[in-house]
């Protein structure tokens, strides 16, 4: 088992009708204690990480001590870099040390996409690094818009186009999700899931994953989508981890203590994502 390379590990989920959680960390203890969800449950992850938050930790850092855990893991574990909005932040991630990237275009018109998207592809390849990119509008949670207007919602066409001129190894689509807390309950659609998936050869990614009702992310995997997103979700796990490690001791001042207590907490929230997105019982 061990490091596994993130597009390999999606065509296999794709083949095998699973998905993966695809956990955004930021130290330590998020990185391993999902590792250890995963071994428990004895299926693959993915670890990710948000170049935004290269000021609290070093991309090289954080890049480095989630392969070695990795390595170390009685699973296959995958990392990978999230949300590049630029060319320029795609390649330090390359640079230091993350096997997989995702270049995020979408904001940008959908040539200036293709472009992006197809040198970060072209430069990745030179150094055997998978690239995931992105096509339709997914936005905020907290934007209304955002997650009811069709407008927003990757185009069929578009995607088969987008696919062939990029040669990105996954593709993380629009399709009612948004980022962040939802300001109403999320409601994905399945024609477009199906649709997209029937057109395209790439494995599918869906962002926003904190909020989503639980039977909609089973449809999606049984679907066919691949890789799912958690963030938001994760890091409020850790937080009433943190308060109820607090609780317990009594306030003893003890900040170790509260870290080794927020462990379970954090390790059980993300092995009922896992279950979540295995609906069909595949284990390693």
């Amino acid at each position: 088992m061990s490091l596994i390379k993130v597009n390999e590990l999606l065509q296999h989920a794709t083949a095998h009708h699973y998905g993966v959680a695809a956990i955004n960390t930021v130290n330590y203890e998020t990185v391993a204690y999902a590792i250890e969800a995963a071994e428990l449950e004895k299926v693959p992850i993915i670890i990710q990480f948000y170049p935004g938050l290269d000021k609290y930790i070093p991309l090289n850092h954080i890049s480095y001590m989630a392969k070695d855990l990795a390595r170390k893991a009685s699973v296959p574990v995958a990392v990978h870099l999230d949300h590049s909005a630029s060319y320029e932040i795609a390649m330090s991630g390359i640079r230091d040390g993350f096997p997989s990237v995702m270049v995020d275009g979408s904001a940008k018109p959908f040539e200036e996409n293709v472009a992006m998207t197809a040198a970060v592809v072209k430069a990745a390849a030179v150094f055997d690094v998978d690239v995931e990119a992105e096509l339709g509008h997914v936005g905020s949670g907290a934007n209304l818009d955002d997650i009811v207007n069709a407008d927003h919602y990757t185009s069929v066409e578009q995607a088969v186009e987008f696919v062939e001129r990029t040669g990105c190894g996954s593709l993380a689509i629009a399709v009612g999700n948004a980022h962040g807390d939802y300001i109403q309950k999320p409601n994905l659609d399945y024609d477009r899931i199906r649709a997209i998936r029937a057109a395209v050869d790439v494995p599918l990614v869906l962002h926003g994953c904190s909020g989503i009702p639980d039977e909609q992310m089973q449809m999606a995997v049984n679907l066919g989508m691949s890789k799912f997103n958690v963030a938001t979700e994760y890091f409020a796990a850790m937080y009433r981890s943190f308060d109820a490690s607090i609780e317990a001791t009594g306030h003893n001042g003890n900040g170790l203590g509260m870290l080794f207590g927020a462990k379970e907490g954090m390790v059980n929230f993300v092995r009922g994502k896992i279950r979540l997105l295995n609906p069909n019982g595949y284990t390693v």
